[in-house]
């Protein structure tokens, strides 16, 4: 799960329609909130080619003057929406996530400057979350802090921060700690920091995950940088697969590979043929190095005692012919595959050296 949020202060600026477009792209979001678009009227066109893929839905919060604007984007295939429904402070989808059939409800706040304002949005958010038994999700720009250390060379307003506080508390909700920055917000002069920006979620949202984290990422276009929360499950590509060299020396390797490669494919065209193949062999090799090396520590422990075992044996007693061939027997079987442990990690160790090096 991954829903990246960002306080965007106007999209019509040169450059941040693009820089947005790429997170959404390199990211394959389920989820994505803004803030502060300075758009009026969004089409499905326009907010099909920021999100990057079909088959989405959007909700949006047009400008008011010169400021605000919201717009919260979901893929309808992670995320079923039922409902959609807001107010000056924020706007929101209830519906149910795809892979658990859990109802959440999605949350995109923009919290105003004005003091007032912002004691009439913690009390409709509060009736909300108390009336809508659902898994909560709450981003972003609350524009508040919760402790003095969220500002530098900024006022710290003790009596704003227990309102927010006793908001998180009294409904139930947990901050997602942020890795990456400490300070979400900088002032355009560079002098004024701030932690502006959160996601917050219920409990039963926080049991639906494994390890929710949010990473911040750099700022390049706006005051307030992107925010990404996401769970532990992260998608690297194809592990990728190792053959050493130590293999070439085991007898029936070949007639792994080539009873591997023999296997039909169902694919036509001769590259495809080739990848399939290919991955005939893996698959055979991954299977056979199991068999073959899965337990080569434990052998080699197993090996040491009972070579210990013999040697304690002869100094005691005088060994039997047979008896002393078994011991030569396992002291060799135990070198053989020391050395082979100790050939594979110098391989391993080359790869990393490469990988590290460049």
């Amino acid at each position: 799960m991954k829903t990246p949020s960002l306080n965007i202060r106007g999209f019509a600026v040169e450059g941040k329609f693009g820089w947005v477009r790429n997170l959404c792209v390199s990211e394959r979001p389920d989820i994505a909130v803004f803030q502060e678009t300075k758009c009026r009227f969004l089409s499905d066109w326009w907010v099909q080619s920021l999100w990057g893929k079909p088959d989405f839905g959007f909700i949006q919060k047009e400008v008011v003057g010169n400021s605000g604007g919201m717009l919260l984007i979901w893929d309808k295939g992670s995320f079923e929406a039922q409902d959609a429904f807001g107010n000056e402070f924020f706007q929101a989808i209830r519906g149910k996530w795809v892979h658990s059939g859990l109802e959440s409800t999605i949350v995109d706040v923009y919290g105003l400057h004005n003091d007032a304002d912002k004691i009439i949005m913690w009390e409709s958010l509060s009736g909300l979350i108390n009336n809508v038994d659902t898994a909560w999700l709450l981003c972003r720009d609350f524009n508040e802090v919760r402790v003095a250390s969220d500002r530098l060379n900024s006022q710290f307003h003790a009596y704003r921060a227990n309102r927010f506080n006793t908001f998180i508390r009294n409904n139930g909700l947990i901050e997602i700690p942020i890795s990456g920055k400490r300070f979400t917000r900088i002032s355009d002069d560079g002098v004024k920091l701030s932690k502006l920006d959160r996601f917050l979620v219920s409990d039963s949202f926080m049991k639906l995950w494994d390890d929710l984290s949010v990473i911040a990422l750099d700022r390049r276009l706006s005051d307030h940088c992107p925010l990404i929360l996401r769970d532990k499950i992260i998608d690297f590509g194809p592990k990728p697969f190792k053959i050493f060299d130590e293999w070439f020396s085991c007898e029936g390797i070949d007639n792994v590979i080539n009873e591997a490669w023999s296997q039909p494919v169902t694919s036509t065209r001769r590259d495809c043929v080739f990848r399939d193949k290919l991955k005939n062999v893996k698959f055979a090799l991954r299977s056979w190095s199991k068999y073959n090396y899965g337990k080569l520590d434990c052998e080699i422990n197993e090996l040491k005692k009972e070579a210990k075992e013999w040697e304690l044996k002869a100094e005691s007693n005088q060994l039997s012919n047979e008896d002393r061939v078994k011991w030569i027997e396992c002291r060799r079987k135990w070198v053989e595959k020391e050395k082979s442990k100790s050939n594979m990690l110098k391989q391993k160790a080359r790869i990393r050296w490469i990988i590290e090096d460049n």
